[in-house]
């Protein structure tokens, strides 16, 4: 067995504290191994790495944070072919929440997600991806047409209010 010695902040640690008290645990060691083990699992079960997904990305900052806005910003305009929308709420004085819809390749909405949740000073993160492929519904057009393909609507004229 290995020995790791890791720094928690307050928050988390009392947080922590509190699923080692409500699920039994006789140890810190022991439910973080199982909180490791549970996210170890969930990792493996991610949709396959070269299917097209939309994806919601959703993280918590401390807006204070050295050059953090600035970073993650920086880091959107870098891969601004993945983010699609993006809403920012002020939570406190300290603390901002960003709820982000991706697309893209699940691999690389995956690696930049994992990116912008690994950034210092952003506390909590939590990606959904969602493969495209099971929105694709056959589908019947104005003209009688029956077909199954992606397309975007946004060339899509405006019907006037009759």
């Amino acid at each position: 067995m290995q020995r790791v010695t890791i720094t928690i902040d307050d928050e988390l640690m009392t947080e922590l504290d509190r699923i080692i008290e409500a699920r039994g645990y006789q140890n810190r060691s022991e439910a973080i191994r199982d909180l490791a083990r549970a996210g170890i699992r969930q990792a493996a079960e991610a949709i396959d790495k070269h299917r097209d997904c939309v994806a919601a990305l959703v993280y918590v900052y401390d807006h204070n944070a050295r050059q953090l806005a600035k970073r993650l910003a920086d880091t959107f305009h870098d891969h601004h072919e993945l983010s699609l929308a993006s809403m920012h709420a002020h939570l406190d004085h300290d603390n901002c929440m960003e709820v982000t819809i991706l697309r893209g390749k699940a691999n690389e909405v995956q690696h930049f997600a994992e990116h912008v949740i690994a950034e210092r000073g952003v506390r909590h993160g939590r990606i959904v991806l969602v493969p495209t492929d099971v929105m694709i519904k056959p589908h019947t057009h104005a003209d009688g047409t029956t077909h199954s393909h992606p397309h975007r609507h946004s060339s899509r004229k405006r019907r006037r209010a009759a």
